[in-house]
C-alpha cells in the first residue's frame, strides 16, 4: 500500500514550527532555571558546632542549605540578598521536651519565637509534620504507663488511648503491641512513665509534695520496661522515660531506656547516676520549669543531680518543656543559663558556652536522628534564626529572634522595613 504524502499548508506549517519552538524554549527554561535561592549575610554565624566572625553568608536553595562561607565568595551566587549587618545567624533551635498538642499551644507562636523543631513528648499520636514554613513537630504519642498510674491519675482521660496523654499497658506483650501501634501511627520515639509520686516541688498543679506516699502510684514492671525497649529498638526508635526519684530512675536505667525526659526532681543516688552515664543515657534538662524541685536548705534535687552528672561526663540535651505556663513558649534563655552554670564545673569557659548551644541545635538534631538537623552546613534543612547583636554573650536575645526561617520559608523577618 502506497502512503500518500500530504503537504502542510504554509499557515499550518508556521503554527507547527512556532509550537515546537515554544515547547523547546519552555523545556530549556525549565532545565536551566535554578531553584529559588536566598543569600543571607551577617557579621557572625554559629553553624551548630563553631562560631565564625566576619562577613559570613548562608546560601539557601529551595528548602536546603546549599553553601556556607565568606560573603565575598558567595556574593554572585544568588540575586536575592539579605544583609543582616551586626547580627548572628544560627540553626533553628530544637525543643526536645514539649506538650504542644496536648496543651493546645499555638504552633506558630512556638515557631515565631525561634523553635523550628519540637519533640512532643506525650499527647495525641500524630504523624510527623511541618518543616516547610511550619513548626516541625515529632510526636511520641501517649505515654505508656501502668494501669492506675501516672499520668492519667493526674491529668485524667479515663482508660487512656492513642488520643490521650497516657496509655495503660497490663503486660509485656500488651506493651510491645502498643509500641508497634504507636510506631505505625507515626511515633518518632516511645515514652514511658515511671513515677511513684511524692517529689518535693514537682509542678504538676496537683498535691505532689512530701515523701514518697505510703501507697506509691503504680509503676510498670522491669520486665515490661525491658519488653518496651526491646520492641522499640527493633523498630529503630528511642525510649524516653519520665522519672522523678530513685525507684523510677533505677528501673528506667536497668530497663535500657535511651533518654530521660527531664532531670529528676528528687536527689538520685550517686551509684545510679554513674550507672546511667555508663549506659550512655541522654538527659533532657528542663531545669527551669522544674527549678522548684530543690531542697533550698541542702541544695539537693535537680540542681545537685545536674552538677553530679556533669562531673561524670553525662550527655545533656536542651529541653524547656514548652507548654508549661512558667516558661516561654519558644526559646528559653534562662534554661540555657541554668545548663551553663550547672554543667560547667568550677569555671565557665567558651567551650562550655558552645556546649549549651550545641545541646539545643546539632546535638539535639543527632539525638532525633534527622541528618544535619540543627546545623548550617551544605545539605542541612534551611531552618534558620537570626538575632541582632551577639547571643553568645547574652542568651536573652534569642527569645525574640529577628528572623526565623523554616525549610527556606520566612516566618519572621524584622529586617524588612
Amino acid at each position: 500500500m502506497r502512503i500518500k504524502r500530504q503537504l502542510l499548508k504554509p499557515t499550518s506549517l508556521m503554527l507547527a514550527i512556532g509550537l515546537c519552538q515554544s515547547i523547546s524554549f519552555s523545556a530549556a527554561a525549565h532545565t536551566t532555571t535554578p531553584p529559588t535561592c536566598k543569600l543571607i549575610t551577617a557579621n557572625r554565624l554559629f553553624n551548630g558546632t563553631t562560631v565564625t566572625e566576619g562577613k559570613i553568608a548562608v546560601l539557601i536553595e529551595g528548602n536546603k542549605v546549599k553553601k556556607v562561607g565568606k560573603a565575598a565568595n558567595l556574593n554572585g551566587s544568588c540575586k536575592t540578598k539579605i544583609n543582616l549587618g551586626n547580627s548572628t545567624i544560627l540553626p533553628g533551635f530544637i525543643e526536645s521536651h514539649a506538650h504542644v498538642t496536648f496543651q493546645n499551644v499555638r504552633k506558630d507562636t512556638v515557631l515565631e519565637h525561634g523553635i523550628t523543631t519540637v519533640q512532643d513528648t506525650g499527647g495525641p499520636l500524630m504523624k510527623p509534620e511541618g518543616g516547610n514554613g511550619k513548626l516541625r513537630l515529632l510526636s511520641v504519642g501517649p505515654i505508656l504507663q501502668a494501669p492506675g498510674g501516672y499520668p492519667l491519675n493526674i491529668f485524667g482521660g479515663g482508660n487512656g488511648g492513642y488520643d490521650k496523654i497516657g496509655l495503660p499497658v497490663n503486660s509485656p506483650a500488651e506493651a510491645q503491641q502498643a509500641v508497634k501501634d504507636l510506631v505505625a501511627g507515626g511515633a518518632t520515639a516511645i515514652k514511658i512513665a515511671l513515677e511513684p509520686g511524692g517529689e518535693t516541688g514537682a509542678p504538676w498543679m496537683q498535691p505532689h509534695d512530701g515523701p514518697v506516699p505510703e501507697t506509691p502510684w503504680n509503676l510498670l514492671s522491669l520486665e515490661t520496661v525491658q519488653a518496651i525497649v526491646s520492641q522499640a529498638h527493633a523498630l529503630q526508635k528511642r525510649v524516653i522515660a519520665h522519672v522523678g526519684e530513685n525507684i523510677g530512675f533505677e528501673r528506667a536505667v536497668l530497663g535500657g531506656v535511651d533518654e530521660l525526659a527531664h532531670m529528676p526532681c528528687a536527689e538520685i543516688r550517686e551509684d545510679l547516676l554513674q550507672l546511667a552515664v555508663n549506659e550512655k543515657v541522654t538527659f533532657v534538662t528542663t531545669i527551669d520549669t522544674l527549678s522548684s524541685c530543690v531542697n533550698t536548705t541542702t541544695f539537693k534535687g535537680i540542681h545537685s543531680n545536674t552538677m553530679s552528672l556533669a562531673s561524670k561526663g553525662a550527655k545533656f540535651i536542651y529541653g524547656s518543656e514548652v507548654a508549661h505556663d512558667n516558661v516561654p513558649w519558644g526559646i528559653n534563655g534562662e534554661e540555657m543559663h541554668m545548663i551553663l552554670h550547672l554543667t560547667s564545673g568550677d569555671s565557665i569557659d567558651f567551650p562550655d558556652v558552645l556546649n549549651v548551644f550545641k545541646s539545643v541545635t546539632s546535638e539535639a538534631g543527632k539525638n532525633l536522628g534527622i541528618p544535619k538537623l540543627g546545623t548550617l552546613v551544605a545539605g542541612a534543612p534551611a531552618d534558620i534564626i537570626a538575632v541582632k547583636g551577639n547571643p553568645i554573650e547574652r542568651f536573652k536575645l534569642l527569645e525574640y529572634p529577628d528572623l526565623v526561617m523554616s525549610g527556606g520559608q520566612f516566618v519572621v523577618n524584622k529586617y524588612v522595613k
